[in-house]
């Protein structure tokens, strides 16, 4: 059986970046704010955040190890009754609101500028180099945004701050200004993925079965803005857990209800895991196997947000979310998988009175 090192969030805050080897470095470090590394993070709703002049609001960086400098995250608080400074960027950004209520409003260039509401829960993408600027619509408390970006990967390619954040060209064929672009209707692209560039509550969202990736799971996915970046909300029931896979790095995993674990482990090596619960955000990294567990006495959902779109993809053919190892994919099968993991499971669920309702295998140990 493999051996579980249990590893603690990474809540030390780094004001300078140690050795800023690339510009992203350099750049995120010149901006003032805190900049959040390593494994995983136990609360972005309690995570402190410090005023960012750029913005004209509070933030902080969130630069985990998985995230392959492919994309990262802020946490943006905008404070009661006010507004961000307006924006605009090269970069892909989408946007989950984690608490509060307000609006934002989007335009290119000269265009007429067009408004929408939201709310926790809410999520939607910017369109790419779009003007765009957040508001808080309650008087009495912070609204606070969890925005997951390819600034990393942006700033690596142009290495100038100014074309990235100043460029004047208008992506048209993503964004004209069209009225009703985010009211929130969208259509099917394929099985589970919905094209759309609003979601009102990703929280109560009713997924898609997807037996595939496991025993009880349901999952659907979102494209939106017409972006390179996508995401999915997956929920597990009680008993119940997913398949562990693999994939390429920065796919932001973001906790939304549930107490449970995630176990993460490089092929053939120790096993890491953390514990979470909603707030939580935990990257794993690229190559790495890992899987998600509802532990508790409830269901459990998670929004993971990455650099990885299923209709403007960076690689052809299938994504191997769902394909055995056997056959070239990605996935551990459950009679394949270390019995630890069914041990450590069962173990778990006693804790919180949870009934284990996994199917049985002829595999020793199980």
């Amino acid at each position: 059986m493999a051996e579980i090192v249990n590893r603690p969030s990474y809540e030390k805050v780094e004001t300078k970046v140690e050795v800023m080897d690339t510009p992203y470095d350099r750049w995120v470090a010149s901006q003032g704010i805190d900049i959040v590394r390593g494994f995983f993070v136990d609360d972005l709703y309690t995570t402190p955040l410090k005023w960012w002049d750029r913005i004209g609001g509070n933030g902080v960086c969130i630069m985990l190890d998985g995230a392959g400098y492919m994309d990262d995250a802020y946490v943006i608080g905008i404070p009661p009754g006010k507004s961000l400074n307006p924006q605009r960027h090269i970069y892909e950004a989408l946007v989950y609101v984690l608490s509060g209520r307000g609006a934002t409003t989007v335009w290119q260039n000269d265009g007429a500028k067009q408004t929408f509401e939201w709310q926790a829960g809410s999520l939607f993408a910017l369109p790419l180099n779009a003007w765009y600027q957040h508001f808080n619509g309650q008087g009495d408390q912070e609204a606070r945004l969890l925005s997951v970006t390819t600034a990393p990967l942006i700033f690596n390619l142009f290495r100038s701050a100014d074309f990235v954040t100043n460029c004047p060209y208008s992506f048209t064929e993503r964004f004209k200004g069209e009225e009703g672009f985010f009211t929130g209707g969208g259509k099917l692209y394929s099985d589970r993925v919905v094209e759309t560039n609003f979601v009102a509550d990703v929280v109560n969202i009713e997924p898609v079965e997807w037996s595939e990736r496991g025993k009880g799971n349901a999952t659907i996915f979102f494209e939106m803005s017409e972006s390179m970046m996508g995401s999915h909300v997956s929920r597990f029931p009680v008993g119940l857990y997913k398949k562990a896979h693999r994939h390429g790095p920065g796919a932001h995993v973001f906790i939304l209800t549930g107490k449970g674990y995630s176990l993460l482990w490089p092929e053939g090596k120790e096993m890491t895991r953390v514990d979470w619960k909603p707030g939580s955000i935990v990257v794993p990294p690229e190559g790495w196997f890992h899987q998600h567990f509802n532990s508790g006495a409830e269901p459990s959902r998670y929004l993971a947000l990455k650099i990885l779109s299923r209709k403007y993809k960076l690689q052809p053919g299938k994504i191997q979310s769902d394909v055995p190892l056997a056959y070239g994919g990605w996935q551990i099968e459950y009679e394949e998988e270390d019995p630890i993991i069914r041990k450590i499971f069962e173990e778990e669920c006693a804790k919180s009175g949870a009934e284990v309702r996994m199917p049985k295998f002829a595999k020793p140990g199980y």
